[in-house]
């Protein structure tokens, strides 16, 4: 992604240029696709209603709730605020190739702030059919770091008080729960590891899935086999009609995750997963072809990534008795911070070249991301 240079903040720039081409009553609204007719083996997902976190034995009664994915809802944005963000995403991805290139991530350095342009993966036979745009958080270490194009630059004042909310209204509360199924003494440990001023590999992102033609699903095997779980400690989804998000149950099955109203859907990720020594899983999931009904059209989706702070240790919580009963150990042969796990996930991600070589090693449908552990293919 292309960085700033002169010692102009973003700030100062968008200042000194006129960006009013890009207020919202300029820019054609977002519209969901319709809902699929199909009859889908849908999820039985658990919904968290936030409203009820500050009564009294609120969080008891939510964290008894708590799965390896589940639905929120009333986490303190309005429907309003949330479509304006699926407006930018549809404009973001309509610029010219050109355009978007500017803002490119950096993938040599595992750097996946910016722009990921589609096609830089091979699934099978096909190219993949997935573009994206991370926007890190907004603290100090990322000020001035990443350029935005002037379509985001009019509108990131917006964007930064979106994502501050999404860390403050779900993500800390959710791990104020996660510290109650832990039976920690202290409900604010996994917090202070999670503080948003503090340097950590956060980041709000827009994406979208592009239609393919019959042909290229097929080649792609309808994208059954991108089962994977993610890197950090939480992933919000918010809603898209489009269906094609599934997750894989303890019967080992795959369900299709439903588009429910007014709700986040919630991914429990691997760095949780890591500080409870695998006690609390990490939810595996992929994003196959649509119902036919709905191929047509663009599946965009708004999401926002939490992890831990960039220095915190993936070593299992201690003061847990729960974990302590357990008897659970740490998942890697040395000590891992956030920052080198990221690094080296990243690195398989952002670099099919990389990845091929490294999954081909063993030949046994694993590789080793980092010190001992282990990435593995998942059932299709």
């Amino acid at each position: 992604m292309a960085t700033i240079t002169e010692t102009a903040t973003v700030q100062q720039i968008t200042a000194e240029k006129d960006l009013s081409q890009y207020d919202f009553a300029n820019l054609k609204p977002y519209v969901h696709p319709p809902e699929t007719k199909a009859d889908l083996p849908w999820s039985e997902l658990v919904t968290l209603d936030l409203e009820d976190y500050d009564r009294p034995g609120g969080k008891e009664r939510l964290a008894k709730q708590l799965e390896h994915a589940f639905y929120v809802k009333n986490y303190g944005l309005t429907q309003e605020q949330v479509d304006r963000q699926f407006t930018l995403a549809k404009h973001f991805f309509e610029l010219p190739t050109e355009e978007k290139s500017k803002f490119e991530c950096d993938y040599a350095a595992a750097d996946y702030n910016g722009w990921r342009r589609p096609g830089r993966s091979v699934v099978v036979k096909a190219k993949d059919n997935v573009e994206i745009y991370n926007i890190p958080k907004f603290t100090d270490d990322f000020k001035g770091k990443y350029d935005q194009p002037d379509l985001l630059k009019a509108h990131l004042p917006e964007i930064e008080t979106f994502q501050r909310a999404l860390h403050s209204n779900v993500v800390l509360p959710l791990l104020r729960l996660f510290a109650i199924v832990l039976q920690l003494p202290d409900e604010e440990y996994l917090v202070r590891q999670h503080t948003y001023d503090k340097k950590s590999e956060d980041h709000f992102r827009y994406m979208i899935y592009h239609p393919r033609t019959e042909e290229e699903w097929k080649a792609s095997k309808y994208g059954t086999k991108g089962g994977h779980t993610d890197l950090g400690t939480v992933t919000l989804l918010f809603r898209q009609p489009v269906a094609g998000l599934q997750i894989l149950g303890e019967d080992g099955n795959w369900t299709w995750v439903s588009a429910q109203p007014g709700t986040i859907t919630v991914n429990l990720a691997d760095t949780i997963s890591h500080l409870t020594g695998g006690w609390l899983k990490s939810s595996v999931h992929r994003v196959v072809a649509p119902p036919e009904d709905q191929r047509e059209y663009n599946r965009t989706g708004l999401l926002y990534f939490a992890r831990p702070h960039n220095d915190t240790k993936l070593l299992p919580i201690t003061d847990s008795p729960l974990l302590e009963k357990a008897g659970v150990r740490p998942r890697f042969d040395k000590i891992v911070t956030v920052e080198e796990w990221v690094k080296a996930k990243q690195t398989l991600q952002l670099n099919p070249d990389i990845a091929a070589k490294r999954w081909a090693e063993r030949g046994d449908g694993k590789v080793e991301v980092l010190a001992g552990f282990h990435d593995q293919k998942y059932k299709e």
